[in-house]
């Protein structure tokens, strides 16, 4: 079992963001974390999740994803985002994401957790200092995609 922690962070909403991943199993430890100048909280906490299972080197891994985003949880485990496919995703945010979303998550058997944030938790505690250290750096990345379809946000 791999054990995926995850975490996404925005100041502001939309705004300066990142995320935080932790992959573990057994012996076998990796973070992973990376900023972007404007992007909201939703698409750092799944771009967390779509990161973190973009990393493993092998198809059909049994995947527990440790997360405090009830977006990214729910929108999997009570399915709303396979109806939003079969719609073509109309008047959601995020199709970019949750198609990239989708064609990894069916290459493992994943299984969620819900931890939650702020609590304690070491891994998760860990996954929100990488997020908001992410978005704090001088070089951030560029949310393509949001920033174009959001370009009078800025």
């Amino acid at each position: 079992m791999i054990e995926l922690f995850t975490d996404g962070a925005s100041s502001g909403n939309p705004g300066p963001g990142g995320f935080g991943t932790i992959l573990r199993a057994g012996n076998h430890y990796k973070e992973i974390s990376e900023g972007f100048r404007l992007t909201t909280n939703n698409r750092m906490e799944l771009l967390a999740v779509i990161v973190g299972l973009e990393a493993l080197k092998n198809p059909g891994q049994d995947v527990m994803i440790f997360s405090d985003s009830k977006y990214v949880i729910d929108s999997v485990e009570k399915k709303w985002v396979f109806g939003w496919l079969k719609k073509g995703f109309a008047g959601k945010k995020n199709k970019d994401l949750w198609l990239r979303f989708l064609s990894v998550y069916k290459l493992h058997n994943v299984k969620f957790t819900w931890v939650k944030g702020h609590a304690g938790h070491p891994e998760n505690e860990r996954c929100d200092v990488l997020a908001v250290q992410a978005s704090k750096q001088r070089e951030l990345k560029i949310d393509t995609v949001f920033e174009m379809e959001n370009s009078t946000a800025r």
